[in-house]
């Protein structure tokens, strides 16, 4: 332990579950995003902090609403924000229930009539431009005309939360269809996917959507009787500030996963589909329309001064253990990118990683009801060698904000299929479960 705790227990924790878990789960399972957490942790979290019907849940990192989605389920109320806004959108559907089967069905198969037809007339679909070069690299081109049908069929053919649901449905075949690997983490283009998919892209989308129509059908009979009572107020929105949506101490349980410290770029992993929605068109609207927006954990999103250009005045005032420690690991990281290939701010990183923090947990204090919890499930890292305990650090700043105390769970050890890179350090780091109780 770097940061000597004395009220802090560190304990290895089990039952919580792995992502397998929801992507396996009706409703869960739509969208197969690596910042999600398996649901079993909710509600394993839930139970132990004794959340039931009536009761409101948060959390500040929403993703697809794994989270909020538990939540409905037992009839509990929540809330939710999520900066991301193609993610947003994936919660926006996964969170709605009421769903008209019949119009759903029906605007389904006149966007496939619609593709049909058009196949026909156009075997190859014209593009003009209108897709950027990563997609078209994805695909073989009989399968992109058919997605691109199929979208324009969609928005021929539907609206409102019918079009959202749909619009979920062809999200979830883009990767299935894919001829290249465009698995977690990168898409790449020019590797072939082994074997190749050798499916219509018409009939996946078809069976998707039957297939989600069924989750939904699923999770309403085995949901708690209390289910269509609960509320559910979910933005997208910066955890930072939620004064604007959520009330002081108004909730009664927070469940999170933050982005984890790790350099994975979260708008990258969306880039295929926001590409082919027409959402976004190149590296700049990324940029702008999502890395700008999400907390900072990667050193593609701290051009511009967004690290702050220093720890906060605020964090020193709250946590200046917690302060000194990054000062010094800041410090560490900056001299060691000069002699490292690449040269990654990962300083920056780090500095932007944790003023960010330090925001939220303090509007989790805010939030939280006297005497609840928040349990933030995170990892740790070490870039260029330089162990950061996140864990510990979240513990030490929570306790500074306001929190009565913490304590930390340990999921698993994390890093060991890299230990045969030389490339890499030899810390060993951990995902951990950090709990903060408000007095």
């Amino acid at each position: 332990m770097l940061l000597a705790q004395t009220d802090n227990s560190v304990r290895y924790a089990s039952g919580w579950g792995t992502f397998r878990d929801s992507m396996r789960a009706p409703v869960h399972g739509w969208f197969a995003y690596p910042a999600g957490f398996s649901y079993k942790a909710v509600e394993c979290g839930m139970d132990l902090h004794g959340i039931a019907p009536g009761m409101t849940v948060y959390d500040p990192f929403m993703g697809t609403g794994t989270t909020n989605l538990v939540a409905k389920s037992r009839g509990v109320n929540s809330f939710g924000a999520e900066a991301h806004p193609f993610v947003f959108g994936i919660a926006q559907a996964k969170l709605e229930w009421n769903v008209d089967e019949k119009k759903a069905l029906k605007a389904a198969d006149a966007a496939l009539a619609f593709a049909g037809d058009a196949r026909k007339s156009k075997p190859s679909r014209p593009i003009n431009g209108e897709i950027p070069p990563l997609v078209t690299k994805c695909y073989e081109p009989n399968i992109l005309s058919d997605l691109l049908y199929l979208r324009d069929g969609m928005r021929e053919n539907s609206n409102g939360r019918t079009r959202q649901f749909l619009r979920a449905a062809l999200t979830s075949v883009l990767r299935r269809v894919s001829s290249v690997q465009t698995g977690w983490p990168y898409i790449a283009p020019g590797k072939p996917r082994k074997p190749a998919p050798g499916v219509c892209a018409l009939a996946a989308f078809s069976a998707r959507v039957r297939e989600m129509l069924a989750d939904i059908r699923t999770a309403k009979f085995s949901a708690a009787l209390e289910w269509e009572n609960a509320n559910h107020d979910i933005r997208n929105a910066d955890a930072r500030d939620t004064a604007n949506f959520i009330g002081a101490e108004s909730v009664d349980f927070i469940f999170t996963s933050p982005p984890y410290l790790n350099n994975y770029d979260y708008a990258d992993r969306t880039r295929l589909e926001m590409y082919f929605f027409g959402d976004a068109n190149n590296w700049r609207d990324m940029t702008v329309k999502v890395r700008d927006r999400l907390m900072i954990s990667a050193t593609t999103q701290v051009a511009g001064g967004r690290d702050g250009g220093k720890l906060s005045a605020e964090l020193r005032g709250d946590c200046p253990r917690a302060w000194n420690f990054l000062s010094e690991a800041i410090e560490r990281l900056s001299v060691a990118r000069l002699s490292r290939g690449g040269k990654k701010d990962y300083h920056r990183m780090v500095r932007g990683y944790f003023n960010d923090m330090h925001r939220i947990l303090r509007d989790a204090h805010r939030v939280l009801r006297p005497g609840s919890s928040a349990v933030f499930v995170l990892g740790d890292s070490a870039p260029y060698g330089v162990h950061i305990p996140t864990d510990e650090l979240v513990g030490e700043i929570g306790k500074g904000v306001g929190f009565a105390g913490w304590e930390t769970e340990v999921l698993r050890k994390r890093g060991d299929k890299w230990k045969n890179n030389p490339q890499r350090h030899g810390a060993a780091l951990r995902e951990s479960v950090v709990t903060l109780r408000k007095g």
